[in-house]
């Protein structure tokens, strides 16, 4: 995998996986965000269409095989060095919704856990809004089929 240039945004997917109406989440195991909860995602490889980095981070990270049913939004992630304040990294985030196919969460790659979350328990877990908003807007689109 090639490094982010500096000064430049990386292009990441991120999925939206559901199982019935679990969502798949990882906490990472590695900064941005090490011990957050997640979605499964990662960088774009240099060549690669986004829907298949999106199916290739999910299974790295979680074992799991997913079905896309579309793209939900585009979301910046800007982080601050709390040093300086100044931009340390930026992510353009391309997030899909996914069902599931196949596997059972295992965390893999950067992840250092992944489970199945119920609607109930997802309402108690800290997580960033953007993540609980695109998760939201995930649910409509999987209702909808």
């Amino acid at each position: 995998m090639t490094a982010p240039l500096p000064g430049r945004p990386t292009p990441a997917v991120g999925t939206v996986c559901f199982r019935g109406d679990d969502v798949l989440l990882i906490r990472r195991g590695t900064p941005p965000l090490a011990g957050d909860w997640s979605l499964p995602g990662g960088r774009i490889e240099f060549g690669e269409r986004t829907e298949a980095a999106a199916l290739r981070e999910l299974k790295e990270e979680t074992g799991v095989e997913a079905r896309l049913i579309g793209l939900i939004d585009v979301v910046d992630a800007i982080f601050t060095s709390r040093r300086s304040g100044e931009v340390a990294r930026h992510y353009v985030l391309f997030d899909f919704a996914a069902v599931w196919i196949s596997g059972d969460p295992v965390a893999g790659d950067d992840a250092a856990h992944a489970e199945w979350i119920s609607p109930e328990r997802l309402a108690a877990l800290p997580l960033w809004e953007e993540t609980r908003r695109v998760i939201e807007k995930a649910r409509a689109m999987a209702a909808a089929l």
